[in-house]
């Protein structure tokens, strides 16, 4: 992944987590129950946070060119939006339990990608 294409995809997560946020807050606030707009909320907020991450680490890649595993961050971070934030969100909308299954993985994913961050900050 180069540095652009990591700028990219934060942008277009960022942009689309005002969306879903400010989509939530107006249409769904009156019509989920209580606990599953927390969820949706906790989805949002999580999406917010990681798409920052994964816009410094797309700052990162093209201040530390030679470190390779700052392409590793990126790919973890956005398979955590996906599988994270993208089950919160769908659980929330469709109340279908098993999408909770997929959300320890992606939370995985977003430590795993915070942690080879921290792998290539020590290393420099």
């Amino acid at each position: 992944m180069n540095p652009r294409l990591c700028v990219l995809v934060a942008a277009v997560a960022l942009a689309a987590a005002v969306a879903l946020g400010a989509f939530g807050a107006h249409a769904f606030k009156a019509r989920l129950a209580p606990e599953s707009f927390a969820v949706y909320q906790t989805a949002v907020q999580y999406h917010f946070w990681h798409a920052l991450g994964l816009l410094g680490v797309g700052i990162l890649m093209a201040q530390w060119a030679t470190a390779q595993e700052l392409a590793w961050s990126a790919w973890l971070l956005m398979a955590g939006l996906m599988l994270f934030c993208g089950s919160l969100y769908l659980l929330a909308l469709t109340g279908a339990r098993w999408l909770g299954a997929l959300t320890p993985i992606g939370g995985g994913a977003f430590i795993a990608a915070w942690l080879v961050l921290a792998w290539v900050a020590l290393r420099r």
